[in-house]
């Protein structure tokens, strides 16, 4: 028997099919995908993501081949007893991006020029002037300012980070799609330093993964899993592709025929260009599998509206969910909107269940402690 496929072994996936979800007119790029998971053995539950291990794009590697003035034939020992070229190192091993203190440093010991600019950034102090200057900057980028720096292939090689997989939330329940794992993707391109940027993994499934196999593994994620209590409320609040997990629950719900009520605020920037799932959200408007649907299109009206709006719009109704023992989750942005979202769930209980201020957060940090408020944001 085989051995199990995990991180360390990862599964030969293929994808199987690349939907737009954004329309014409929206200013974003977002993919729904399903990938083949077929004769893998992998298990997963809702709320759990997808570990991928992408390739860099080919035209990046040869930019940093030329910025460093290497050909990409020298042959390696990478990893270790492999013997492979530099051009397949820099494809499949090592990230082109986050330039690493260490590349800095052994650029400052070979261009003593620069070092005025070099050492300030190495200053141990100064760790936000060096994350501001490297933001959006690649190692290329790097090597091309100081051209004064040469590397050997094995050194260069051993001052780059490691390429790390990249984790999606899983979109499916196993048990409406049994070899098939399905993601929402936002594709990721931009502009700065006067140069096309791209995220890596995001635009390798867009346009690199085709028909090739790529490596996966599932990354499990106990803490937002569904409640063991089939009959309890969920309250899902999933902007954007923050969605993805609220998808598989729903899948799951309406596979298992679970009784429990379902609510879900949703929002994107165009309601006409960016409701993602709206044929299926109105399915399960429908057959009682989702029981009531919010949505916030930001751009739809003069004044911009988030789900953290919504919410309270909704507060004595959210309240009385949440009061009958209902669960509350949130998938997204960590920055913003999970911080957004925990605000205006405090203030509802202050204005509904009548609470002080200090109160209210102890009765949200009990909520998280009681697992009955579970958040999965990045």
């Amino acid at each position: 028997m085989s051995a199990p496929y995990n991180r360390k072994n990862p599964f030969p996936a293929r994808l199987l099919e690349v939907c737009p979800l954004t329309r014409s007119g929206s200013g974003k790029e977002t993919l729904h995908l399903a990938i083949s998971i077929k004769n893998s053995g992998l298990v997963y539950e809702p709320g759990d993501s997808l570990g991928i291990f992408p390739t860099n794009a080919s035209d990046d590697v040869e930019d940093l081949l030329a910025a460093s003035g290497l050909s990409g034939e020298e042959m390696l020992n990478f990893p270790e007893g492999e013997t492979t070229s530099l051009r397949n190192i820099l494809m499949r091993h090592v990230t082109l991006r986050e330039p690493s203190k260490q590349l800095l440093s052994a650029i400052l010991a070979k261009c003593p020029d620069a070092g005025d600019e070099l050492a300030e950034f190495l200053d141990p102090e100064a760790k936000m002037v060096l994350a501001d200057w490297i933001d959006g900057r690649e190692v290329a980028d790097i090597l091309r300012a100081y051209p004064g720096a040469h590397f050997e292939a094995g050194e260069l090689v051993g001052l780059l980070r490691k390429l790390q997989p990249r984790l999606y939330s899983i979109a499916s329940s196993q048990r409406a799609f049994p070899e098939e794992i399905h993601l929402t993707v936002a594709v990721v391109r931009y502009d700065l330093h006067g140069k096309k940027r791209r995220g890596v993994c995001s635009t390798f499934l867009a346009d690199r993964a085709g028909t090739e196999t790529f490596p996966v593994f599932i990354h499990t994620a106990k803490h937002f899993r569904l409640p063991e209590d089939s009959g309890a409320p969920l309250i899902m609040v999933g902007p954007g592709t923050g969605v993805a997990p609220f998808r598989a629950f729903l899948q799951e719900r309406e596979a298992r025929k679970e009784p429990g009520k379902a609510w879900l605020f949703f929002g994107e920037r165009n309601r006409a260009s960016d409701f993602f799932y709206e044929e299926e959200m109105k399915r399960w408007l429908d057959n009682g599998v989702l029981h009531r649907l919010d949505t916030a299109f930001s751009r739809d009206q003069d004044h911009k509206i988030y789900v953290q709006d919504r919410m309270m719009e909704n507060a004595r109704e959210l309240w009385k969910w949440l009061d009958e023992g209902g669960y509350f989750y949130v998938c997204g942005d960590a920055e913003r909107m999970a911080k957004d979202v925990d605000a205006a769930l405090r203030r509802i209980a202050v204005e509904e269940g009548g609470m002080s201020v200090e109160d209210a957060e102890s009765w949200a940090d009990d909520l998280k402690k009681s697992k009955r408020y579970r958040r999965d944001v990045y």
